[in-house]
């Protein structure tokens, strides 16, 4: 009697779709907590295409000498107020669609599109948030000469980050937290390895971390800490930000609405998502330049130093320092 045996039988290899889904791997947990209240993100409903709020100017000569042997009329001081302002960005997900044959072919409903886009989008939202965010802090810190060290004629060293704290004063202690790029991160642990730390840091080195001034580190390869040629053709430059309590605000500020939808008068039937949500940006002590920068900016107009007027009497109360290097 003959019994069948695999190798008598053509064999099909199974082919099946996982649950994985390929989703932005840039490091976007800087929000909140995770930066210590620098990157602020709130969700506050707010319309128009700006959020202003008032505050009021620093009463100039406030404290003078009083003449005891005089009886002279006083002038009065004005109390004087200005107002922070943010900028609203509208944005929109997708549209993707897909035909409904195309689910067919791979025995799947078309509704596991709508899972797909959904984990890819809350990854990829949050991302271009926090892009923007770095990407306006970036421009207006490296257009305030006090609060910008300039480390450009090598990559990172701890006397680095000792030097962009120094630009921030009496103020150094309100700096909070570091965002760099993975690249001069590295740079700092490869540097403070090189040059002999075996004393107090040198235990942080063998943890795998850096000794940075007691200060934490937020590591993101964010494309707002890098300029491709910035220091010269072929040599990148990076920023490294030292940044205070409230640096940057991102208010979701309008409902996120994403719709399904069957489309027909086609060859196929396509199945479509798309979604929109805004979100408005404001940066500690500045005022978005509403005549120069105008609504609903883009990338480039969020990223233009010019387009945030400084509103404080004093770089102490702006978001922080900046430090760039190789």
């Amino acid at each position: 009697m003959a019994t069948g045996k695999a190798s008598d039988l053509t064999l099909y290899n199974d082919q099946f779709i996982g649950g994985y889904v390929e989703t932005v791997q840039q490091n976007t947990n800087l929000f909140n907590g995770a930066s210590q209240g620098a990157i602020r993100l709130i969700n506050e409903l707010h319309g128009g295409d700006y959020d202003k709020e008032t505050f009021f100017d620093l009463t100039a000569s406030l404290i003078t000498r009083r003449d005891t042997t005089s009886v002279s009329a006083a002038t009065d001081l004005a109390i004087t107020s200005d107002e922070f302002v943010g900028v609203k960005l509208n944005r929109k997900i997708g549209p993707v669609g897909q035909t409904l044959d195309a689910w067919r072919k791979i025995s799947k409903d078309e509704k596991i599109m709508s899972f797909i886009i959904g984990q890819q989008s809350a990854k990829a939202t949050a991302q271009e948030m926090l892009d923007r965010a770095l990407a306006a802090l970036e421009a207006k810190l490296q257009s305030v000469t006090a609060l910008y060290h300039n480390a450009t004629d090598g990559t990172i060293a701890s006397t680095d980050l000792s030097t962009g704290l120094q630009k921030a004063g009496d103020s150094s202690n309100d700096v909070l937290i570091w965002v760099m790029h993975s690249k001069p991160y590295w740079d700092l642990v490869t540097n403070q390895i090189t040059n002999a730390i075996y004393r107090a840091n040198g235990v942080k080195i063998m943890e795998g971390v850096p000794a940075t001034l007691g200060r934490p580190v937020l590591v993101t390869d964010s494309a707002s800490l890098l300029e491709a040629d910035g220091v010269s053709s072929g040599v990148d430059a990076y920023s490294t930000l030292g940044l205070k309590a409230g640096a940057v605000t991102i208010k979701e500020s309008e409902p996120s609405r994403t719709v399904l939808d069957l489309v027909t008068g086609l060859e196929n039937i396509v199945y479509r998502l798309q979604g929109e949500y805004a979100y408005n940006l404001s940066l500690r002590g500045c005022e978005w330049d509403v005549a120069n920068g105008a609504a609903n900016p883009s990338n480039a107009a969020v990223a233009t130093a010019s387009n945030w007027d400084t509103q404080v009497a004093s770089n102490k109360l702006l978001p922080g320092v900046i430090i760039r290097s190789r």
